[in-house]
């Protein structure tokens, strides 16, 4: 196992929130490309769970656990360091490993804001409770974010997509994993 890991188990709510890009300077840092455009995640875990590379090189196998030392922006991009990656070297072994964070270590969202994570797999039906389909993902479009909603029709796997504004979509309740939307079934 490389110096900075310890072997482990993934944990059972752990979500990929990123990849290690590449070494950053000479003294251990490592460049992190985030999957998410506000990663707070990365940035309120102090430890982070470890996959090798799906391509290339593997410099490690199996799960293992990271203590970060220190998370931070730099320009556009972000970048940390780790106990026991002391160097350029062990930090450029690092390079491909997949990022997964323990769900409970991400920060509380705030009033009305919800974790896409959350999001996927909820059912969706109208103000008249006809069903209109689960999330299957949420797609970015710059001004506001978009559900993808997968529904069957005549045997076939369909797709509609509802803006995720508050005229659209009166409730989300994550408990009853259920999202209330003021949409009809033709549009």
């Amino acid at each position: 196992m490389l110096n900075g890991l310890e072997p482990a188990e993934l944990p059972a709510d752990a979500i990929e929130v990123g990849r290690i890009a590449d070494a950053w300077g000479i003294k251990g840092w490592f460049k992190v490309l985030p999957y998410s455009a506000h990663p707070e995640a990365l940035f309120s875990s102090s430890h982070w769970f470890l996959l090798p590379t799906e391509r290339g090189a593997q410099t490690f196998t199996g799960v293992a656990r990271l203590a970060v030392k220190e998370v931070k922006e730099h320009s556009d991009t972000i970048v940390a360091s780790a106990h026991g990656v002391d160097g350029r070297t062990e930090a450029e072994a690092l390079r491909g490993a997949r990022i997964f964070v323990s769900r409970s270590n991400f920060p509380a969202a705030a009033t009305d804001e919800y974790y896409w994570v959350d999001l996927i797999g909820l059912s969706v039906i109208n103000r008249q409770d006809e069903p209109l389909g689960c999330v299957k993902e949420l797609l970015s479009t710059g001004p506001q974010t978009v559900l993808v909603i997968e529904y069957e029709q005549d045997g076939k796997s369909c797709e509609r997509m509802i803006p995720f504004v508050a005229a659209y979509v009166d409730d989300v309740d994550l408990k009853e994993r259920r999202i209330r939307v003021d949409w009809q079934t033709d549009y």
